[in-house]
């Protein structure tokens, strides 16, 4: 290989030795050029062990750093909110799935002492003894030991796939047509979701309101790009597709309570903001509210900022008997769980959360701020100044359904 001296004759590499310093942990390489321009021998020596002490620092480094890693991993494994929570079942389906990861989990565990087991065994019974030389027993080819452990991995997979296929095909099962379930047809959007109830003519946002006890068939699609609806304590996840499929599903919740849903698919840049909440009541209290929602809408009273409310909201939102399809349905928006699917409303007994009016306002006042993205205008560029934004989340803060 050509190369070039410090004088700028010209010679070749005849010769390159990599050796290992004991003392200094550490790669030195020795390069050896002949310059035959000037017949003499010039030896380069570049010295690596810099870059030697560096990687055993880091390794040093690493080894005090892993431990710590695996602790705090175990710690952090136990965050989180129950509610997001797949292991903590609060539906039959849910609880179906657990028992499923149970399963799985169990048998792995099963394996994993046996294999350790058998290769603690091995290492201890068959290891080099001191003045051994001979070659030990091969037993390659054994056909009774290859039976054994092909037999062991199909029978588990067995185990674990007949429980598996029928829990898929119980929870898969199409209710669109059973008497007893109630439909709802969940249609997703940028960045909020959609429920209707065609058995009740009725449409609300947000909050999916449901009878205890009662199984719910869904019908799931998307007005825009790829979703997935998810109730981590209820359910699995399940797309909407933006093909046209439309995809079936159904659970239940057997008792009052709220879960909270999100999607579970990344769909944009508020992606992490696209939640919403499921609340199951008593059948009673279910009905009072279908009742309640499709009474006639409930408008300011002030004239002015119900004809401001009217002119600018209403050509999207609907409330009550009036209003557009395109946005989320505001009646009742002032008893839901949380505005704009984000900001929680303040609760009795809750830690979390803003009053609702505080909520509405933030909401109202830079739509984008909160979910940035997202399809909603700005109401000051519709004209409407800050008092009639404060006149508006007022006037939606107080608008609450009496249900329960």
């Amino acid at each position: 290989m050509p190369c070039a001296g410090n004088d700028g004759s010209t010679g070749s590499v005849i010769f390159v030795s990599v050796l290992y310093d004991e003392e200094d942990y550490a790669y030195r390489a020795e390069t050896y050029l002949l310059l035959p321009f000037y017949r003499t021998t010039t030896v380069i020596y570049e010295n690596v062990k810099k870059w030697g002490r560096s990687m055993m620092k880091q390794w040093q480094v690493a080894k005090r750093i892993l431990p710590l890693l695996a602790v705090f991993s175990l710690l952090l494994s136990a965050c989180g909110r129950e509610d997001l929570s797949v292991m903590k079942p609060q539906g039959p389906v849910a609880q179906g799935q657990y028992d499923l990861m149970k399963l799985s989990i169990a048998i792995m565990i099963v394996v994993l002492i046996i294999v350790f087991a058998i290769a603690a065994y091995v290492l201890i019974r068959f290891r080099r003894r001191a003045g051994q030389t001979e070659m030990p027993e091969q037993v390659e080819g054994n056909f009774k030991l290859e039976v054994i452990w092909t037999a062991i991995p199909l029978l588990l997979v067995i185990v674990l796939a007949v429980p598996t296929v029928q829990t898929i095909f119980a929870q898969g099962e199409d209710l669109s047509n059973d008497k007893n379930a109630l439909k709802v047809q969940v249609t997703s959007h940028q960045y909020w979701w959609e429920f209707t109830y065609p058995q009740y003519d009725v449409t609300t946002a947000q909050d999916l309101i449901i009878p205890t006890g009662t199984k719910i068939a869904f019908e799931l699609k998307t007005a825009d790009v790829l979703h997935s609806f998810w109730v981590p304590s209820l359910a699995g996840k399940m797309d909407t597709n933006p093909d046209g499929t439309l995809n079936k599903f159904s659970f239940s919740a057997p008792n009052e309570g709220v879960y909270r849903g999100k999607c579970a698919e990344l769909c944009g840049r508020s992606h992490a903001f696209m939640e919403f909440k499921v609340k199951a009541v008593s059948q009673e209290s279910f009905d009072r509210w279908v009742n309640q929602m499709k009474a006639p809408a409930v408008l300011p009273e002030d004239t002015q900022l119900a004809e401001k409310f009217k002119t600018n909201c209403l050509s999207c939102h609907a409330v009550g008997d009036q209003g557009g399809p395109v946005a989320p349905n505001l009646t009742g928006i002032g008893g839901k769980e949380s505005v704009a699917g984000i900001l929680l409303n303040s609760r009795e007994g809750q830690e979390e959360g803003s009053p609702v009016l505080d909520n509405m306002k933030e909401w109202l006042h830079d739509p984008q701020s909160v979910k940035p993205g997202n399809t909603m205008p700005n109401p000051k560029d519709l004209g409407l100044t800050d008092e009639e934004i404060d006149g508006i989340a007022e006037y939606l803060a107080n608008y609450k359904l009496d249900y329960e």
